[in-house]
């Protein structure tokens, strides 16, 4: 199993592979393929914070890390938030999820990033450090449950000062 930087030609592959694995997950898919090319598209966009499973030429897996702000009336912080990240269901529970997150969090860390946000099960992502958002004054810029919606520090003191509302890139107007 390599986790390795996408290719252009990986996209279809990567299309799939989302829409089987959100198709198959108790909230459905929702168009995250769709956000995963208007990201790609946004000037913002950075090859190296979008990864894949690959595993014997086969993409089993896949994240991707985009730029956020988290905005209040003084201050906005840069960051970037985790969605999606999908693992074939064949493959899920053997540890490709935690690759990925792991791949993605040193690569964030290697440009200057102090943190990740991620909408998610509350389930999984605390095992990687992740808590709620709102433990640190952080809010969506939508209403979700409050458990789902987590941020982690990146370095000691990354979200220090930091409160507000999340801003997303346009690609998440969907």
């Amino acid at each position: 199993m390599l986790i390795r930087t996408i290719r252009q030609e990986d996209y279809s592959a990567v299309d799939d592979l989302i829409r089987t694995t959100f198709s198959k997950t108790a909230n459905g898919y929702r168009n995250e393929a769709e956000l995963v090319s208007k990201i790609r598209l946004d000037p913002s966009y950075h090859k190296k914070l979008e990864v894949v499973a690959d595993d014997n030429n086969q993409i089993v897996g896949h994240g991707l890390l985009s730029k956020i702000s988290i905005v209040n009336s003084h201050q906005s912080f840069p960051g970037l938030c985790l969605a999606p990240l999908d693992v074939h269901p064949d493959f899920q529970k053997s540890g490709i999820g935690t690759a990925i997150i792991n791949e993605l969090e040193t690569r964030a860390i290697n440009q200057g990033y102090k943190f990740i946000s991620v909408l998610g099960w509350p389930e999984y992502y605390p095992r990687f450090g992740y808590h709620k958002a709102s433990n640190y004054g952080i809010k969506s810029p939508f209403p979700v449950p409050d458990e789902t919606y987590m941020i982690k520090e990146l370095v000691p003191g990354g979200l220090r000062g930091v409160s507000g509302t999340v801003k997303y890139l346009n690609a998440f107007n969907l």
